[in-house]
């Protein structure tokens, strides 16, 4: 059977993203996609691997975008500034895609290669806009499990609802920021 035409990879990936965004990560389903893209379910095993690859490859595609726009925000900015660029852009990507955000940092079952390539791209990233803090060794790799601990529980606690009170959420995410950042600074100059 041939791929139908106009029917690609890139296609399905946001329409299953729109899906996500939509009704929940747990809502993308072989049905609901050929649904989505008005297509038969079988027309989708030309492109994934039934619902566990389409997973996998939505969970890939999802760290392009949120690494796309991490890299764009940290352009020609460093120190704090790019800790902060990089912050809001986590955030907003978050935001943008309450159902693809999840995804993405859900480890597949088994080991993908795709999947790891593109976790380490985002790893590296947060090395190079924290590297002026002159962090080394362990104590680099804990600062980064902190700011990536700060901004997916920031972003999933929005998300459920956890922030009760009425206040504005974008200074609070500011404060836990700059709170960050001091302590970042603290840390400098003291050996691993």
């Amino acid at each position: 059977m041939s791929p139908r035409m106009g029917l690609d990879l890139p296609t399905i990936l946001q329409a299953a993203a729109e899906i996500a965004d939509a009704k929940g990560w747990e809502e993308v389903t072989l049905a609901a996609l050929a649904q989505k893209l008005e297509i038969r379910s079988p027309s989708l095993y030309n492109h994934v691997d039934g619902l566990s690859g389409l997973r996998k490859k939505l969970a890939v595609y999802g760290l392009d975008l949120l690494y796309e726009r991490l890299v764009q925000a940290t352009a020609g900015v460093s120190g704090d500034d790019a800790v902060r660029a990089f912050a809001r852009a986590y955030l907003s990507f978050a935001r943008a895609h309450p159902g693809l955000y999840p995804c993405t940092q859900r480890a597949p079952e088994e080991r993908d290669d795709a999947y790891a390539q593109r976790a380490e791209k985002i790893v590296e990233l947060i090395v190079r806009v924290l590297q002026g803090y002159g962090l080394q060794g362990d104590e680099a790799l804990h600062t980064i499990r902190g700011l990536r601990s700060l901004l997916h529980g920031f972003a999933l606690l929005e998300k459920d609802g956890g922030f009760g009170l009425p206040l504005d959420l974008d200074a609070s995410f500011s404060l836990l920021i700059d709170t960050f950042l001091a302590g970042i600074r603290s840390l400098q100059g003291r050996s691993s």
